[in-house]
């Protein structure tokens, strides 16, 4: 009786009234999967794959991406599962390499019999793994990976995050706009496709706008000495310099560029978000911005009970990572509410026509090439390492 009351109450389609039911996951929802009454059937698990960096050198992203997707995972099991089918998550280590990832999700795939793969790794690793989940059939969502040619690998290569040419942009017109700024260098990373990417599209939309380049200066993930090339820059003397890169780089490049006297804001995209830039930057990056998934300042419901969430589950406030982790397994409940039939290719039929689905940030609906369509937001870096919100750019 209970659970069919706080079923009623609480419906498997109310995200809203998620973080009430996951609260009482260990209590009295459990009892719903455990009844076996006349007329109650049996519920089956449909296996969720995720390959996710939870060591290397990115690990803060992949530890992030998959907090995210097993609280939801977490959520929706404990309001009876979707279709009858509570999910069944299974993650593998990447260890941050595109060779273990291309391992991971095959065995994902051919061992524990995937019907989806959720990832959160990044672009590099990404690439790695969509041709592999196409050739296999099987779904597969980058929650994290924002490179284009990603979802290049086939019909069945879905993204619920942001792409490159869009971040570029959103920098390149919030740098010219909102700071009036027209005299930026560059400084990337040149072994990264998502660094590259960024940069190639920053560079375009500023010189459309009547912004200049004034000089493009490439390192290499894991030096640790920028100096040569940040004496370069300051020589050129720019409004601010556009970094593409990760929190890693990018935290030691600004500690080392305020050292040799450079003042200039500094610019960045999603690489930047991890609580460890801070740690690692210092105050060098106060007064710096970077285009990212969400603020914790917006004033949607979901959001609300998610940070609530989040923070008693984990301890801690969630990064961008996160909400792009959870959001993807609401994409995907979404499209298995839809599918014509519950297994790889009935979801990947309802992916595809995804639609202003209601999630944490915003509604979020996939375009021709199965990539999301949705608003980035501009944050920028305060003294106490805290996020201020500062715009939100749709991309249509």
């Amino acid at each position: 009786m209970i659970c069919a009351t706080i079923q009623k109450i609480f419906p498997i389609s109310s995200w809203s009234r998620s973080a009430i039911c996951f609260m009482l996951s260990t209590g009295a929802l459990v009892a719903c999967s455990q009844e076996k009454g006349p007329g109650v059937p049996v519920v089956d698990e449909l296996v969720v794959g995720e390959v996710a960096s939870m060591t290397g050198i990115e690990a803060t992203y992949g530890l992030s991406a998959h907090r995210g997707i097993s609280l939801a995972v977490q959520e929706v099991n404990a309001l009876g599962g979707v279709r009858n089918k509570k999910l069944k998550l299974i993650t593998l280590d990447s260890l941050g390499r595109p060779d273990e990832s291309a391992r991971a999700i095959t065995k994902l795939i051919t061992q524990n019999k995937s019907s989806v793969i959720m990832t959160g790794v990044i672009s590099s690793n990404a690439l790695a793994m969509a041709p592999i989940a196409q050739q296999n059939k099987i779904p597969f969502i980058a929650t994290i990976a924002t490179h284009p040619k990603v979802t290049d690998a086939g019909d069945h290569i879905f993204r619920v995050c942001l792409m490159d040419s869009f971040q570029g942009t959103v920098m390149a017109k919030f740098a010219s706009e909102h700071l009036k700024l027209k005299k930026i260098a560059i400084l990337k990373d040149v072994k990264s496709d998502y660094s590259i990417g960024l940069a190639e599209t920053f560079t375009s939309v500023l010189q459309s706008a009547g912004g200049e380049v004034i000089l493009d200066q490439v390192y290499s993930a894991g030096d640790i000495d920028f100096k040569s090339q940040l004496t370069a820059i300051r020589s050129k003397n720019p409004e601010a310099i556009y970094i593409p890169g990760y929190y890693t780089d990018v935290s030691l490049i600004a500690r080392q560029a305020r050292e040799l006297g450079i003042k200039s804001p500094l610019l960045g995209g999603d690489g930047w978000d991890s609580p460890k830039l801070k740690e690692i930057g210092g105050d060098a990056l106060s007064g710096s911005y970077f285009s990212g998934f969400y603020s914790p300042e917006a004033p949607a419901p979901q959001l609300k009970s998610f940070l609530a969430n989040y923070e008693k589950a984990y301890g801690s406030m969630p990064d961008g990572l996160a909400v792009m982790g959870y959001e993807g397994v609401q994409v995907l409940v979404d499209a298995i509410k839809r599918a014509p039939q519950v297994d790889a290719q009935g979801i990947r039929e309802a992916l595809a026509k995804t639609k202003e689905v209601e999630t944490l940030t915003g509604q979020v609906s996939m375009d021709e090439k199965r990539n999301a369509e949705r608003a980035a937001v501009v944050l920028m870096i305060q003294k106490d390492g805290s996020l201020k919100y500062q715009a939100t750019v749709k991309q249509k």
